[in-house]
């Protein structure tokens, strides 16, 4: 019997209950939870988290004062006041990485939008985008999706209303982070929680291309796994 007949029929139920019977050690959970909260920038949960858990933080807690106010800079929309912070904390990051740049001017455009300021966004995007845009394919498209925002009466009910969400904030302010954290030579720059999320992912694909059915996850924020199709 080849390894797709052997698995091809597993139920729900029983991949479920092989799951349950695998141990996780709650150390090694607090582990990864407290370098999530590490890598993030969650300095005021990472403080609490040691003092629940007992697990250390793998840097001093204080160095992460600078990326939490530029991350707070960004969440709340104040993307200049951000660019500002990171050229204060290391000037050569934006110069040495353009496309994190315009990013962070993309960002600020999608502000000025947010804020009805129409002709200012015209100005800036003219002014400041529009180089990088002749240069780039990429960065063009991404320019041309923020622009067609203004096309809309009501932008965050238009097909780009993705980037009015506080998730695309969140979304820049992680690659800034992990900028400064390669920076400053920390190991890993992006959560190990995530890495292990994307091996999930990674897993199913590859069982996806050998075409074996199985129970497959498909909402990764809830856990919920549905039965072989």
């Amino acid at each position: 019997m080849s390894y797709t007949e052997k698995h091809e029929n597993i139920s729900k139920d029983d991949w479920m209950a092989r799951l349950e019977s695998r141990h996780i050690a709650r150390a090694d959970m607090n582990k990864l939870i407290m370098n999530y909260l590490v890598t993030e920038g969650f300095k005021e949960a990472a403080e609490k988290f040691q003092q629940e858990s007992g697990v250390a933080p793998s840097m001093e807690l204080d160095s992460m004062d600078e990326r939490i106010r530029i991350r707070d800079a960004i969440q709340s929309g104040r993307i200049q006041e951000a660019t500002a912070l990171v050229n204060q904390l290391h000037p050569e990051l934006l110069d040495n990485d353009r496309y994190l740049y315009f990013h962070l001017q993309q960002l600020h455009l999608i502000e000025l939008i947010r804020a009805g300021k129409i002709e200012e966004a015209l100005h800036f995007a003219q002014e400041q985008l529009s180089e990088a845009g002749e240069s780039d394919p990429n960065v063009l498209n991404e320019l041309e999706r923020t622009l067609a925002l203004l096309a809309f009466e009501e932008p965050n009910k238009s097909p780009f209303s993705d980037l009015l969400h506080p998730t695309h904030r969140q979304k820049v302010a992680s690659e800034l982070n992990a900028a400064i954290l390669k920076m400053e030579n920390r190991d890993p720059t992006t959560p190990k929680l995530a890495s292990l999320l994307k091996l999930i992912f990674w897993s199913q694909e590859e069982l996806d291309k050998k075409k074996i059915k199985y129970p497959k996850m498909t909402d990764l924020a809830g856990a919920v796994i549905e039965s072989p199709k």
